[in-house]
């Protein structure tokens, strides 16, 4: 890609003074794996894509479902009974297609999470189960690699930033997994359609900022109530 065709495409963002070119070149070089192509991991793709990261890692191992199509913005009724990390890839790359795309079409498990996440700079969890998020934590803390954590549920989100240049990790704030048993679940409570797509969209916005060295959250945790409208930022 010439660096007329980047100024062409990327020219709103670098006319940011605190991006410019520089900024640019970091995100071309940039790696970035997502855990999980769904409610969150959908808006999350989308605008690390477009942005112009360089290199994308997708792991998610499901098939579309019909209920999954109110919230998870990248597929439609044709692509039900899909791959939607096979699906996720051949969406995003239509909306960028000089940028690479890499697929792990399988469930993150101790056995392949250090092999996969390896290999990224900065890993994003989109996962919506307890036992992935704290395995991406722990993997993420064994290799050194940044973590952009968030989750939903109902009308109510948070978002935090794990791992970086020595700041706190998933452990520090909630030191155990709570009991499966206890656990509120979208399955079984519910979500709002938009509510993945604010929280995502503000991971991504998270995770290029961090790709750039701009100042990013730090032993912070965002907690957004989109029924209130209250946003508040704990320290840990």
């Amino acid at each position: 890609m010439s660096v007329i065709q980047d100024f062409l495409r990327y020219n709103r963002q670098m006319m940011l003074s605190e991006i410019g070119d520089l900024g640019q070149k970091k995100l071309k070089k940039a790696k970035v794996l997502v855990i999980g192509a769904g409610g969150l991991g959908c808006p999350i793709l989308q605008y690390i894509a477009t942005a112009g990261v360089g290199t994308i890692g997708i792991v998610d191992f499901d098939a579309i479902e019909l209920h999954n199509l109110h919230r998870q913005i990248l597929y439609t009724e044709k692509h039900v009974g899909e791959s939607k990390a096979i699906t996720a890839k051949s969406v995003v790359q239509t909306l960028n297609p000089l940028i690479d795309i890499m697929v792990f079409e399988e469930k993150l498990t101790l056995e392949n999470a250090t092999q996969i996440i390896l290999n990224f700079d900065v890993i994003v969890d989109g996962s919506d189960n307890f036992a992935t998020r704290y395995l991406v934590n722990d993997t993420c803390v064994l290799l050194g690699k940044a973590l952009v954590y968030g989750s939903i549920l109902k009308f109510e989100g948070q978002m935090a930033v794990f791992n970086h240049n020595g700041s706190k990790n998933l452990r520090d704030l909630y030191p155990e997994p709570p009991n499966p048993k206890e656990v509120l679940n979208c399955n079984l409570n519910g979500v709002l359609g938009t509510l993945p797509g604010m929280i995502g969209t503000m991971m991504a916005h998270e995770t290029l900022k961090l790709i750039m060295n701009l100042p990013t959250l730090e032993n912070e945790l965002v907690l957004f109530d989109t029924l209130d409208w209250s946003f508040k930022k704990l320290k840990f």
